[in-house]
């Protein structure tokens, strides 16, 4: 996209909703919830957050995150999961679940910024990350044997995920053991199913999370979004080896460089939020939109203008 469409729709950013229309409203990080008679309307803002805190908004990036994670949940339609229809670019009406309160995060590498990321503990000495165990020796964004679990809370807003292990899940009964179960072998298929598509388009898929939830009738589903830049790391595979060999930092298409660029001034979560500039705003948002086309083989297609205006009208149609 042009750099003058991105900087025009700055100001057209959705930042949340007030639909009541929709039933009860949640408003997630980046996600306004409403619920109404067994369904979810799940509106992807543009809002963007880091360190468990949300930093502002980003040009398009709700319509990337809802049309990428309809794209994953094609992809990965063997596995149940909780989509209804895409109503609107930016909305994905789905069936109620109850979700888990646990997130599955799925890592291949060591890397990160945050502190709940295996690569924070490493480096200060830590060789067991959610109840693996870690070899000496490793740098950072080094690729481990095989892909672990490190499961996640799921704090309230406002609050911080905490990276447990799997026993620790257990020991707390946030889940039964039976579910654990089944959560753990979906993760694993559809994070294995997620490296060999982004293989495919040149990408390396990093480490992702998955959230779960309970349908109506009972079964398991993949719930919230799967393979996002949101919720996944993704490194460009003919730049990993020399990169890493010279111990330089990867060529990133995720919301990492937001992160990196907060981090580097000192913002790791507390504290007052630094005040992201257009010029990082715009980079994001072709960060995202690359995402999108490069997972996908697709060109986007921006929806520009006023994005809450354009949603009411979609969305009161389908309630017509």
């Amino acid at each position: 996209m042009r750099d003058s469409a991105l900087r025009e729709q700055l100001s057209q950013t959705l930042l949340r909703t007030d639909f009541p229309f929709l039933g009860k409203r949640y408003e997630g990080k980046v996600r306004d919830n409403y619920t109404l008679r067994g369904k979810r309307y799940l509106i992807a803002t543009d809002r963007i957050s880091a360190f468990d805190r949300v930093l502002g908004t980003i040009p398009f990036k709700g319509q990337v995150l809802n049309q990428l994670a309809q794209f994953w949940f094609e992809q990965s339609r063997k596995i149940p999961n909780h989509v209804v229809s895409v109503p609107d670019p930016n909305v994905m009406l789905c069936r109620e679940c109850a979700p888990f309160p646990v997130e599955m995060v799925v890592r291949q590498y060591i890397t990160g910024v945050t502190a709940t990321s295996a690569w924070f503990h490493y480096q200060r000495g830590e060789r067991e990350f959610c109840g693996h165990k870690l070899p000496e020796g490793l740098k950072k964004d080094q690729k481990l044997h095989e892909p672990i679990l490190t499961p996640s809370t799921k704090a309230e807003h406002g609050g911080h995920d905490e990276s447990v292990s799997s026993a620790e899940v257990l020991r707390r009964k946030l889940v039964s053991p039976e579910d654990f179960a089944a959560m753990s072998e979906m993760a694993f298929k559809l994070f294995a199913l997620g490296q060999k598509l982004a293989a495919k388009r040149g990408l390396i898929l990093v480490d992702t999370k998955y959230e779960f939830g309970r349908a109506p009738s009972g079964e398991i589903v993949v719930i919230d979004e799967i393979h996002t830049p949101d919720s996944s790391r993704y490194w460009y595979a003919a730049e990993y080896d020399a990169l890493f060999s010279a111990g330089e930092e990867q060529k990133k298409l995720d919301k990492e460089y937001v992160r990196s660029w907060l981090a580097e001034r000192g913002f790791v979560g507390e504290g007052a939020v630094p005040a992201l500039p257009d010029e990082v705003r715009i980079e994001a948002a072709r960060r995202y939109i690359a995402a999108y086309e490069t997972l996908t083989g697709q060109q986007f297609q921006a929806q520009p203008g006023s994005v809450a205006q354009r949603i009411e009208t979609a969305l009161r149609k389908v309630k017509a």
